[in-house]
């Protein structure tokens, strides 16, 4: 795999985010696979941003071990992404001398340094952006041609008129002129035009994969990182006959998908942890009365409002056992940024399926990384719940005792079909009751459902053989398989990668089946407490040696250092 990774830095509105969109879409058309993440300050407005770029021949999903290039459109407290911008001796920091010194923590791994006055070549041009200059330094430097750059112009300036398109043409070609002398970092294709691709995030990949699940509700209120997700599943809904409806907070957006789902409508809401915390109850709801709904929880830093724009795995026991009473539902989560349309499409045709909520487990490094990737594929998975037709002359038992669990779901209005549905324990017609045997019997059926349904291989990713595992979930996913391709590309194989994808309900027999032979298990997740290896344990059976990698946000794991952990572990 040949890759190119690149970090463009500077204040907030110097534009640095959009550089990197730019340059990522510019990549694009040229064939190259990617990912671009972004980090930002915790002001409001005008704080510190940086985009971080990686372009690939190959697919990839996972950050950069360190970055060839980083440019910086000023220094005012870019020392705070020094954790996140890896750079060493062969990386280059190419940075304006008008603008402040290189900070110390940049330099310790003595990169290269060259000077580009960004802030005056801006100022020389009519309407001149320092961002513009600063693709253009960049394009010239990856050996990005013209055409490409002036492709993604057109489309994204287009709008705006033709002063500025040409504007930010001549900020490019000076930007180019610049840098004519820097050594050339370059792009890891060829540079000719390449097979279409797509350019999405998560977050929008969850609402492609909530469309395609059948999803015709949404209520939400916005929380970063989810907001995009709803965003973007505004206007697919405008265009495929749904609705959303922005609610005044969180209580009032998944009572809403409630309503809606018991009249008839797939429904769906996204939050992230603040949001999720007041939805518990009305999850319970969901599960008592039986109505299927979907939330997306992309995860962030807690606890409380706690770190809005990093990544981290710790809404794993909320999500699980976060319901109050035995309330068994739905828990997911997808493990890149493709993988979302997938498993959110898969967790509607469940939650429809199986009458139940269903939890899905994004973060805030899936939900917002943008990613130049292949078109998805289409699943033959659409949200269809068992409907009742009518009572035929008999009492209509809504949550009638079956073999499967499921009971049909009369639509609001058929004749001879009323029921109640509230949160109180019932008997099979609906009627509240408080009796033992009642109390049993639904909590045996609830149960049932979720745990004789076949789900099939889809409960996890399993690849490779061997006597060693890793065990992992989610966004690490990424760097634990690029980690374990790095070391099959050395001869050093024998290691399977166990990456789950259905949290709950547990598969007992088919996770021991994935470890059928493995003698070592190495765990790896993005949480403090260690959240999903306690998970494990009171769940599954694994085996006595186990060793454990984890850490909290906001710092990802990297391809490099897990590689560096499976070698000292594996002794491969």
């Amino acid at each position: 795999m040949k890759t190119l990774s690149i970090a463009v830095v500077g204040s907030g509105g110097a534009g640095a985010l959009t550089t990197g969109n730019l340059l990522l879409e510019a990549a694009a058309r040229l064939g190259c696979y990617g990912i671009q993440t972004r980090s930002v300050g915790p002001q409001i407005r005008g704080g510190e941003a940086a985009a971080m770029v990686r372009l690939s021949d190959e697919p990839i999903d996972c950050i950069s071990d360190r970055f060839d290039i980083m440019l910086a459109m000023d220094w005012n407290n870019v020392h705070r992404f020094a954790p996140e911008i890896l750079l060493d001796e062969n990386s280059l920091i190419i940075g304006d001398p008008a603008e402040g010194e290189v900070p110390p923590a940049l330099t310790r791994s003595n990169p290269q340094r060259r000077e580009v006055a960004i802030g005056a070549l801006a100022k020389q041009v009519r309407k001149g952006r320092a961002n513009m200059i600063a693709l253009g330094v960049i394009a010239e430097v990856i050996g990005l041609p013209d055409a490409a750059v002036i492709a993604v112009l057109e489309k994204q300036l287009g709008k705006k008129g033709e002063e500025a398109l040409l504007s930010s043409l001549d900020a490019i070609t000076a930007g180019r002129a610049a840098a004519a002398g820097i050594e050339p970092r370059r792009l890891p294709v060829n540079g000719s035009a390449g097979t279409a691709k797509w350019i999405i995030t998560g977050n929008h990949a969850a609402g492609l994969g909530a469309i395609r699940g059948g999803i015709k509700f949404v209520a939400a209120y916005p929380i970063t990182p989810a907001t995009e997700v709803l965003e973007w599943i505004s206007k697919a809904l405008s265009r495929t006959g749904g609705t959303l409806v922005q609610a005044e907070d969180e209580l009032a957006s998944i009572n809403m998908i409630l309503g809606a789902s018991f009249g008839g409508q797939p429904s769906l809401t996204a939050t992230s942890g603040p949001g999720l915390s007041l939805m518990v109850e009305s999850l319970g709801l969901a599960v008592s009365a039986e109505v299927p709904i979907v939330v997306i929880d992309v995860m962030r830093g807690g606890p409380s409002t706690g770190i809005p724009t990093i990544a981290e795995q710790s809404d794993l026991n909320i999500a699980v056992y976060g319901l109050h009473g035995d309330a068994p539902h739905l828990v997911l989560a997808p493990n890149s940024v493709t993988d979302c349309v997938a498993t959110t499409q898969w967790s509607v045709f469940l939650a429809e399926a199986l009458q139940t909520p269903a939890v899905v487990l994004s973060d805030q490094y899936l939900g917002q990384a943008r990613c130049i990737i292949d078109a998805p594929q289409t699943l033959p998975l659409r949200g269809e719940r068992l409907l009742a037709t009518d009572a035929g002359g008999e009492r209509y038992q809504r949550y009638a005792v079956t073999e499967s669990g499921v009971s049909p779901m009369a639509i609001p209005g058929l004749p001879g079909c009323q029921h109640t549905a509230d949160g109180l324990e019932h008997n099979p017609i609906g009627t509240p009751s408080s009796t033992a045997a009642d109390h049993q019997t639904q909590l045996d059926k609830r149960q049932r459902k979720l745990t004789q349904f076949d789900f099939g291989d889809r409960w996890a990713d399993i690849e490779g053989d061997g006597e060693l595992a890793i065990i992992t979930w989610g966004s690490v996913t990424g760097a634990v398989r690029e980690a374990l391709g790095r070391l099959r590309a050395e001869g050093g194989g024998g290691i399977r990668l166990v990456s789950i994808r259905l949290l709950t309900p547990v598969q007992p027999e088919r996770f021991a089946g994935a470890l059928a032979g493995v003698k070592r298990v190495l765990l790896i997740e993005q949480s403090h407490s260690a959240q999903f290896r306690h998970f494990l344990a009171a769940h599954y059976r694994l085996p006595e040696d186990i060793e454990i990698l984890n850490r909290a946000g906001p710092l990802l794991f990297r391809a490099g250092e897990v590689y560096d952990r499976i070698k000292s572990w594996s002794g491969v």
